[in-house]
Order: structure tokens, then C-alpha cells, then sequence
């Protein structure tokens, strides 16, 4: 049996735990069917960690821990771990970095394409609650995005000691400050990165979903220098939490908004995704996303009305500077709640029906350098 066809059952198999028997049973009927030959190179898997333990989510908060609050699991259950495909010549490697303030693993996948000397956008993406690099990898196929653009995507992983459920602690001041707690930790993994790898130091960076997302909007104000522009796909504004009690009310709520405190006085380009039926995180936290990262200059906004083939109805603001340049996309996904847009139902927390986050956060990472860096 091949690597490839072991994979596609480990898929069909995860299909069918989490529900999704057509979708299991299509995969099936492809590899039997008569003349069916599975490629027999050109792919590799890599195994998830493993998923948190059933009734995981039945509590809101880490019963060894006050001030630890999982955002993301709109299900109730862990997710079942995704075989990750990865084709030939790519990697999906494992790595740790550690600093003063503790140890994150990650995995970094290193496209087909890329070749020492010849530098490489680099985007850092941050899983929801309960979700692991692999996991999130899958449900948002950003490695086949990353594949066909020639980038590399690391993917630093929260572990439960921090956090039970595995989120990102945005709500703690100690991990909403530049060189201090989680900020610090992805900032090193990323600079980690750029070092053992050909990064164009003008095109790194950073999209989270949910609490990764609500990290996100933190990162691009603690290291406007390092990432040159942001994505926030359900997620909240920076400092729009303090405590437990603040978090519960900013997800149900909406939050304050707060003057990021950075070391340039730029907009940090940002793409905005939420749905407006969002029962998880209020949907005006996207709004102040959107406020918050605007607060540097004036802008123009227009906003356009599509659809996803087949999917959802959308709304798409487009924030523009006085130069005519667009630099915050934020887009209202209608009658969508908590989930990936456009992502792979192999994956959990995501909306198949669209529109496509992933393309769409590459496509903007990608018209958006850093203004204030040299390219390596």
C-alpha cells in the first residue's frame, strides 16, 4: 500500500468519526475503482498530536488553572488528527524553540519549489482551541496555497500545559506584550525560521484563526518590524481582554480597543474574516479589528457584495490610503458562523461553502511588502 493511499484511509476514517459518511465514502469508492492506480511516489504523511481527550470542551475553564479560556470549539468535541499530504519534494518538518518564557513546537512546511540562496515569503499561521499544526494545516490547505506561491508556512503549536484546551492566551496581559510570554515565542519561532531558512525578511507574515487570530491582531502591533501585515479570521482586537471574566465578555460582548503600542507609526496591513452569525466571537470584534489597525492615518473605504461559487454571500470593505492603496480587506461573511472559510471539511472549524480565506489572506500578504525592510 502506498503513503498516499494509506493517507487518503486515514482521511476516509477521520471523515467518518467526525460524520461526514459521503465524504469518507467517495474517497473510498475512488480507490476502488477498476483501473485505479495510486501514484506510488511523490507523497509523504506526518502524524498530528494527539487530540485532547473527549468531554475536553465540557468545562469553560482549566480547573488547574484560573485564568486559562478555550475559544474555538463551537462543537463540543476534539478533533479527530488529519493525515497531512504533502507532495513530492516539499517537508513538513518538526521543530521547538524555546526562550525565557517556556518551549513551543512547531512544524514548518518547506514547499517543493524552494532552493537555497532564492528567498521565500514566510507566513506564520496560529491555530484555534483544540486544533494542532496539523490539524489546522489540513482544514485550511495553506500548504497547497504556500506549494503553488513558493512560500513556507510554520506553524507554532500551543501545548496544554499553557493552555488545557490548547489556545493561544490572548486574554493574559503577560502574552499581549512585545518581547514578553506567547508574543515572544512566536516572534523567536519566526526569527527561528528566517535563520535556518532563505526568508525575504519584506514578506513575513502572521493569520490566526479564533484565539490565533485574536494573537494575530497582538502580534502585528507588538512587532510591526518583523510582520509586514496581518490576517484575523474570527478573532479580536489586541488588548480587547485583561482577565477571564474580560475575555468571556469580549468574545460575547465585543471588546475596547486599545492604541496598539508599536515601534513604527505604519498601518499594519490587515484581512479581516468573520461571519455574521458568529455565536462564538461577536462579530464586532472584526469591526474593531478593523479600527484598531486604522488608527494610524485616514482612510477611504468602499465596499463590494459577491458570492462564493455555490457558497456564501459576502461583503467586502475595502480600506484605501490616500496614495489609492488598499490596506485593510474586511470581509463579512453572511449567515457564516465560527469557522474557516473555504477551508477542507478533513480540517475542523471550517466552512467549505466560502469564501476562500486562505487564497484571499495569500493573494493580500503577497501585494503588501514591508515598506521598511530590505529585501535580504
Amino acid at each position: 500500500m502506498t503513503e498516499n493511499t494509506k493517507a487518503q484511509l486515514l482521511q476516509a476514517t477521520h471523515l467518518t468519526i467526525r460524520g461526514r459518511v459521503k465524504e469518507a465514502t467517495a474517497i473510498l469508492q475512488r480507490l476502488l475503482a477498476p483501473g485505479h492506480s495510486p501514484p506510488t511516489t511523490g507523497t509523504s504523511t506526518v502524524s498530528a498530536e494527539p487530540a485532547p481527550p473527549p468531554g475536553a470542551m465540557d468545562g469553560f475553564l482549566d480547573t488547574r488553572s484560573q485564568s486559562r479560556i478555550p475559544m474555538g470549539n463551537i462543537a463540543g468535541l476534539p478533533p479527530v488528527p488529519p493525515p497531512v499530504v504533502v507532495p513530492d519534494g516539499a517537508k513538513f518538518l518538526a521543530g521547538t524553540f524555546t526562550n525565557a518564557f517556556g518551549t513551543r513546537p512547531y512544524k514548518l512546511y518547506v514547499p517543493s519549489g524552494y532552493q537555497a540562496g532564492r528567498t521565500l515569503p514566510l507566513i506564520v499561521m496560529l491555530h484555534g482551541c483544540t486544533q494542532s499544526p496539523d490539524d489546522f494545516a489540513v482544514g485550511t490547505r495553506m500548504n497547497d496555497a504556500a506549494e503553488e506561491q513558493t512560500c513556507l508556512v510554520v506553524y507554532p503549536a500551543q501545548i496544554a500545559s499553557a493552555n488545557m484546551q490548547r489556545c493561544w492566551n490572548w486574554f493574559s496581559e503577560d502574552d499581549q506584550r512585545r518581547g514578553r510570554g506567547e508574543p515572544s515565542l512566536i516572534a523567536g519561532i519566526t526569527h527561528q525560521v528566517m535563520s535556518d531558512y532563505a526568508v525575504d525578511p519584506r514578506r513575513v507574515y502572521v493569520a490566526g484563526l479564533s484565539a490565533g487570530g485574536a494573537t494575530a491582531a497582538i502580534l502585528g502591533g507588538a512587532y510591526p518590524d518583523l510582520f509586514a501585515a496581518i490576517g484575523v479570521h474570527s478573532g479580536l482586537p489586541c488588548g480587547a481582554a485583561r482577565d477571564v471574566k474580560s475575555a468571556f465578555t469580549a468574545m460575547r460582548r465585543g471588546g475596547t480597543i486599545e492604541v496598539a503600542q508599536t515601534r513604527s507609526n505604519r498601518i499594519v496591513p490587515a484581512i479581516v474574516f468573520h461571519g455574521d452569525r458568529d455565536a462564538t466571537v461577536n462579530p464586532v470584534n472584526a469591526d474593531a479589528v478593523v479600527a484598531q489597525s486604522a488608527q494610524a492615518a485616514p482612510l477611504f473605504k468602499r465596499v463590494d457584495q459577491g458570492r462564493a461559487p455555490g457558497g456564501h454571500a459576502y461583503s467586502r470593505t475595502l480600506s484605501v490610503d490616500s496614495a489609492e492603496r488598499t490596506v485593510i480587506e474586511q470581509w463579512v461573511v453572511h449567515g457564516a458562523g465560527h469557522a474557516w472559510f473555504g477551508g477542507s471539511a478533513a480540517g475542523s472549524y471550517t466552512d467549505p461553502r466560502g469564501p476562500d480565506a486562505t487564497r484571499e489572506m495569500l493573494r493580500f500578504f503577497l501585494e503588501h511588502p514591508h515598506p521598511e525592510l530590505e529585501r535580504a
